[in-house]
């Protein structure tokens, strides 16, 4: 576990994070309105509570972080994207979940680390970062001490980021584009290459390459997760150059290969059919131009 950080600095810190709520800029998109109120929705359609769709031990993450007892993964509703083709559209799209106050969701976190769990891995956090930061600091209080993973969409602001140094033990982000164009029409994600490159770089600055501890379990470091699209709409070149130039090419990729055409992707003729054998095996051609050998490749 990373977080050595004070009592009073994580008071300080929850404090400064619920600031952001305020006239909302927790995410890149700094919707502006007041979150506070609870009465206030900005494009992530979340008030003040989080809301939680499932906790439970998952079994069907990288290796390094489902391990034998299982990764302990709380899915947050809502999403600060909306990407045409999401699998967990339910979730990230129509909000389905429990509102939950942060000392209940502190509840779940320790109830995960109860049954065993590898660790505490969050998906979707991003539009939930200052109520996590609470309820995080609630259960450690009462005797949490799992790693954490931060399991984003890595549409991440670098300065709500900064307020999780020390405390993320496991950064675990998606790099999905390369071009903003597709970016925006497939997510709605403005300036998308940029704020998903400074977020990895600041990722990265905070907790390094991946560090395995004597059962290969994760204990701290960042993987980059890349979900191979077809028609190399994922832009894997420039993602994969991108890594081994400006990041590490000792970084640990998980080199996706399940798309399938879900939620409104058969709306669109590119994305309404599944990433063929070829295009993964060229994204998997690409990772090892770049010298980039660490990580896991998948099965179509």
């Amino acid at each position: 576990m990373a977080s050595v950080i004070s009592e009073t600095e994580l008071h300080n810190r929850i404090e400064v994070a619920y600031q952001l709520l305020e006239r909302c800029r927790v995410c890149p998109r700094e919707c502006g309105v007041n979150r506070l109120k609870n009465d206030k929705l900005g494009f992530c359609r979340s008030g003040l509570n989080p809301v939680v769709a499932s906790a439970s031990a998952h079994h069907g993450e990288e290796p390094p972080l489902s391990g034998t007892r299982g990764s302990g993964t709380i899915f947050l509703a809502n999403c600060n994207m909306r990407c045409v083709y999401c699998q967990n559209y339910p979730i990230s799209q129509m909000g389905n979940g429990v509102e939950k106050t942060p000392a209940e969701l502190a509840c779940q976190m320790l109830w995960l680390q109860e049954q065993g769990c590898h660790n505490l891995n969050l998906v979707t956090p991003t539009h939930f970062m200052p109520q996590i930061l609470k309820a995080w600091g609630l259960a450690r209080e009462r005797g949490f001490a799992l790693p954490l993973v931060y399991n984003t969409s890595g549409y991440e602001s670098v300065e709500a980021l900064r307020l999780l140094d020390g405390i993320v033990d496991i950064y675990l982000p998606d790099m999905r584009y390369s071009d903003d164009r597709l970016a925006m029409l497939y997510s709605i994600a403005p300036n998308y290459v940029e704020v998903n490159r400074a977020a990895v770089r600041e990722m990265f600055r905070q907790v390094g390459n991946l560090v395995l501890d004597e059962h290969d379990i994760a204990k701290r470091g960042l993987i980059i997760r890349h979900l191979v699209l077809p028609g190399g709409l994922s832009g894997t070149e420039g993602v994969m150059k991108f890594l081994a130039e400006e990041i590490s090419k000792d970084v640990h990729i998980s080199l996706m290969s399940q798309y399938f055409p879900a939620y409104k992707a058969n709306e669109f003729k590119e994305l309404s059919r599944r990433t063929s054998t070829g295009e993964y095996e060229e994204a998997c051609r690409i990772m090892e131009k770049y010298g980039l050998e660490n990580g896991w490749e998948q099965e179509l």
